[in-house]
């Protein structure tokens, strides 16, 4: 038995905005990957104090203070609203960002804060982290190598309930800080980035309909939606069918895409991420993770042997070790960068004129 676990080469000194779970998942796999946790900031002097001394970073600070640092990675896991904004500051500082989604809360500023983190020659990455399972890049190179055939059609759920009852509540419910989408910029983002990324097609247009299920949380009024579904045209004449729900019970993190190609159908299981169902007309595969027999896309984020089961931190941690790479100057296939933030916007955008007007929505290839 061999395995590929390599001891951390140094990281950058980073800068983390936010103390919620997703900077805590950040710092997690940033340590992982050697980063120096230089500073944190937070909404309060207080929290940010509480959150430093639990997270391990050298010190709190202001949001301002530490965007002055200059420091070579700033990671922005704020409310949706500030995400522009603090990314901004940090790029023209010089820093590359890692930035939560949605990158912003609509197409244009995303659209303008990739083409100026491009212009700088900093990329950024934005943690679509399920790109990370080997078994979703086995899929990838399926369809891509010609083995599956033509993309005829995709299917796919990401369904959660931890928003099932009216009482249940949280910052993202309300547009004045998480935006005008929830459950799709949430959730739906990371399902039309796989969509797009293993068929290594475009969405073309889309038809949408969402429903808000509670039209009141915790005494207060909510305009962001619970569930979407949506019908797609892919731009290789492919078509499916999506559905986003934050209020399905008994679904934890149930991210499904199947995609079935002229010869046989790819389908990932986000919640039994070591294996690969590959659907043939006369026969069946089950492909279990074994990076002596993946592709080598695959086999490259295979850290542990097979028979080791790995999860979604160890997906985040090979995201956070790619995107520390590029910010070194390597190349790193498949790292999802602010352009892919930008596109999952747009489809946001998309979705929601769609849900408004009950028309279809041309979204284009960029």
């Amino acid at each position: 038995m061999s395995s590929t676990t390599k001891t951390p080469a140094a990281g950058p000194r980073i800068g983390m905005l936010g103390a919620g779970f997703m900077a805590r998942t950040h710092t997690r796999s940033a340590l992982a990957a050697g980063a120096e946790l230089a500073a944190l900031a937070s909404s309060g002097p207080e929290s940010a104090a509480r959150a430093a001394t639990a997270l391990g970073y050298a010190r709190a600070l202001d949001p301002d203070a530490l965007l002055a640092e200059a420091l070579p990675v700033v990671h922005v896991c704020t409310p949706n609203r500030s995400h522009v904004g603090y990314a901004r500051t940090a790029i023209r500082s010089g820093s590359y960002v890692i930035c939560e989604k949605p990158l912003a809360t609509n197409g244009a500023e995303a659209a303008a804060l990739a083409s100026e983190a491009a212009a700088a020659g900093l990329p950024g990455a934005v943690p679509f982290v399920y790109r990370y399972h080997p078994m979703v890049r086995e899929a990838r190179s399926r369809i891509a190598s010609g083995e599956s055939g033509a993309v005829l059609t995709v299917s796919g759920q990401y369904l959660q309930d931890w928003l099932l009852d009216a009482d249940d509540d949280n910052w993202r419910v309300g547009a004045d800080a998480g935006g005008p989408s929830r459950a799709f910029a949430d959730i739906g983002s990371h399902l039309v980035d796989l969509v797009e990324f293993v068929s290594g097609d475009r969405i073309a247009k889309l038809v949408a309909t969402t429903r808000t299920v509670h039209g009141e949380r915790a005494g207060r009024e909510v305009s962001t939606e619970d569930s979407v579904a949506l019908a797609v045209e892919l731009a290789g004449g492919g078509i499916g069918t999506l559905l986003v729900s934050q209020v399905a019970p008994g679904r934890k993190n149930g991210l499904v895409l199947e995609i079935a190609g002229a010869r046989e159908s790819v389908r990932f299981e986000q919640e039994d991420p070591e294996r690969l169902w590959v659907g043939r007309r006369g026969h069946s595969l089950l492909l279990r993770r074994d990076p002596e027999t993946l592709s080598a896309d695959a086999a490259r984020l295979s850290s542990l042997p097979s028979g080791h089961a790995l999860g979604y931190l160890d997906a985040f941690d090979a995201f956070m070790a790619d995107a520390y790479a590029v910010a070194s100057g390597e190349e790193r296939e498949g790292l999802p960068t602010f352009a892919d933030g930008a596109r999952a916007a747009a489809l946001t955008d998309a979705v929601l004129a769609s849900a408004a007007s009950g028309t279809w929505i041309e979204v284009g290839a960029e």
